[in-house]
């Protein structure tokens, strides 16, 4: 069971989570740079007059913030090989104060073993393969503990050996596609095509449809250059922050406000929660 953080809203704390920093970072995640050093502040005292973040800063004061994050495109910039998507150091050190004060989440369509190893912080929650593999934070827990306890939830798990037959056939079936790259991400697949000629997209997507021809139970979906193939089941990145709002005890909370950053589609089904429950804000 997760327990909640008694850090209530203040304007500063706010600021740490909302603000723009003056240093590079990837696109969405610009929202939560450090704030140090004279022109830094002068940036956020004129972030504070502007009428987005005045509207945040009025509507979370007083109040728990639950930070979700997606990883790639926020946390670490899109890149060539999704393998070698790492964050910055300064990246984590901001992730590592954020959840100081915050319960903290990544929410992400990667595997959970290879999200933990790009991001290297054990207080966080991660909800890996879109939602369906979910753990706690295991900060200071013994290695039994971590085995035993750290997992939440995982709804697909009767799907783990159609997933690792297909990806066996995807990977058979589009290594004559120069650039693509099959990832298994244990309760989902990734088919990247980033690196592939556009001319031959369609094509590639058509080898994807036929193998999942065969596969009634998987679906597909498309993001940022990536192919997605999940179960049919109803799981998704909005159903892994209503799981992890309830069970941090928000469930029925007026006095929380989830903040949600995120650059791609997958990320849209927890902005739609977030409307549903007229609380908190997505950042895209």
């Amino acid at each position: 069971m997760m327990t909640k953080q008694n850090n209530v809203v203040t304007p500063n704390l706010i600021a740490t989570v909302v603000l723009p920093s003056a240093t590079t970072m990837p696109e969405s995640m610009a929202m939560l740079g450090g704030l140090e050093g004279s022109k830094v502040n002068a940036w956020i005292d004129s972030m504070r007059a502007s009428s987005p973040t005045r509207t945040i800063l009025y509507s979370a004061k007083g109040k728990q913030i639950v930070v979700f994050l997606d990883y790639d495109g926020t946390l670490s910039p899109i890149v060539a090989d999704p393998d070698k998507a790492y964050m910055t150091r300064k990246m984590r050190g901001t992730l590592k104060d954020i959840a100081r004060h915050f319960p903290t989440a990544i929410v992400t369509g990667r595997c959970r073993d290879k999200v933990i190893n790009f991001v290297k912080l054990a207080e966080l929650y991660y909800a890996a393969s879109h939602g369906m593999d979910i753990m706690g934070p295991t900060k200071n827990q013994t290695a039994a503990e971590k085995t035993n306890k750290a997992v939440l939830f995982q709804p697909a798990s009767q799907f783990l050996p159609m997933i690792d037959e297909v990806y066996k056939i995807l990977l058979e079936k589009t290594k004559s596609v120069s650039g693509a790259k099959v990832e298994n991400n244990k309760f989902c697949l990734s088919v990247h095509f980033r690196c592939v000629d556009e001319k031959s997209w369609a094509p590639l997507a058509e080898k994807v449809r036929l193998v999942l021809n065969e596969y009634p139970k998987l679906k597909l979906t498309q993001g940022r250059k990536v192919l997605e193939i999940r179960p049919t089941i109803k799981w998704d990145k909005g159903k892994a922050l209503e799981f992890l709002m309830e069970s941090l005890g928000y469930e029925n909370s007026n006095d929380v406000f989830p903040i949600y950053i995120g650059d791609d589609r997958t990320d849209e089904d927890a902005f739609k929660v977030l409307r549903r429950r007229e609380q908190g804000v997505g950042i895209l």
